[in-house]
């Protein structure tokens, strides 16, 4: 565990599972995009393949960013170093979490209403229209997530 706290390899003062982490967030929004070629090139079941990888890997990733954080000594232990106010860096941390939040949930939501209506055959069908609202609500998220995850890297370890 302790390699995650070594120095990072993006030249910053983050540590090593930060600059892993953020690397991923910062291309999940391209990932994701790829995915979606192949729903749009009618490759359906390479669709649903690689988002059930993508949202099962980026869960993963989720969870070792929060292991990560709770023994690295949260948001206070990473703030010390910035001179970014600590006001103003909580706030973007709180948007970001809260985006994120959501993010999970609706992405849950089309990864669980997609994989019952594509068993149920239902997919492509009747349920296409609300799995492309839903997935769309999940990919603004997942941008947001990305754009707010990195904001808060800056922040923390680059200014």
């Amino acid at each position: 565990m302790e390699y995650m706290f070594q120095a990072g390899f993006l030249g910053t003062r983050a540590p090593y599972f930060m600059d892993i982490v953020t690397i991923i967030v910062a291309l999940l929004p391209l990932i994701v995009y790829g995915s979606v070629l192949f729903a749009k090139k009618r490759q359906f079941k390479m669709h649903m393949l690689t988002q059930n990888i993508i949202y099962i890997f980026s869960v993963i990733v989720v969870a070792y960013f929060e292991i990560g954080v709770r023994v690295g000594g949260g948001f206070d232990a990473f703030i010390h170093e910035t001179e970014v106010s600590y006001s103003y860096a909580l706030l973007v941390l709180i948007v970001h979490i809260i985006i994120a939040i959501t993010t999970l949930i609706f992405w849950t939501q089309t990864i669980i209403y997609a994989n019952y209506n594509y068993i149920k055959k239902e997919l492509p069908g009747k349920h296409s229209i609300n799995h492309r609202l839903l997935a769309l609500k999940s990919t603004l998220g997942i941008i947001f997530t990305s754009f707010t995850g990195v904001w808060v890297y800056l922040l923390l370890f680059v200014y």
